[in-house]
């Protein structure tokens, strides 16, 4: 078994983004907004270098080095959030009873499911913006836990209980994720 002694990762910032490290926060600015992050462990130093980020941790245990590469997949996230923006497009099934979808506030209705009176209804959580067309539901914003978040509770206030899921796939399904 091969120990490594230390962990040494740097992620250099794009161009068009600046990133500020306040203690343990890191704030990052592009043409698509700002994100901020708080990183906190006590293993793992995150510091800011002159077009750069990085990530040390000396003589890492093996959660301290998935901890690393989730912290750099988080900031790679806020780097491409808030330069190109995430975006998740859904899709609208129904065989059974026409489907009335809108959105109001922070909150998508869900009118007419399966012949319900009772409209449902489905949380937008932060900056994610929801437009509806059609049969088409396009979720964008600039993070991506938010965007994907807000997919996932349009997606699973349709979900159907007391029914024969082979026969009633009405719903709101997610159909495809990324710009």
């Amino acid at each position: 078994m091969v120990k490594v002694a230390r962990i040494d990762e740097e992620l250099t910032v794009p161009e068009g983004v600046t990133a500020v490290l306040d203690g343990r926060t890191l704030t990052v600015k592009g043409p698509n907004g700002t994100l901020k992050r708080t990183f906190d462990n006590p293993r793992i130093t995150i510091e800011q270098g002159k077009g750069n980020v990085s990530l040390h941790c000396k003589s890492p245990r093996k959660k301290d080095k998935a901890l690393v590469g989730t912290w750099r997949a988080h900031i790679n996230n806020m780097y491409r959030g808030v330069t190109e923006g995430f975006e998740y497009t859904m899709k609208i099934v129904y065989s059974h009873f026409p489907i009335k979808t809108s959105v109001r506030d922070d909150k998508v209705f869900i009118e007419n499911f399966l012949g319900e009176r009772h409209p449902h209804q489905a949380q937008i959580v932060g900056d994610a913006t929801v437009k509806i067309s059609g049969d088409q539901v396009v979720i964008t914003g600039a993070n991506r836990e938010e965007v994907g978040q807000t997919a996932a509770n349009i997606e699973s206030s349709t979900k159907i209980t007391r029914r024969d899921p082979r026969v009633f796939q009405d719903g709101i399904y997610i159909t495809n994720k990324g710009r």
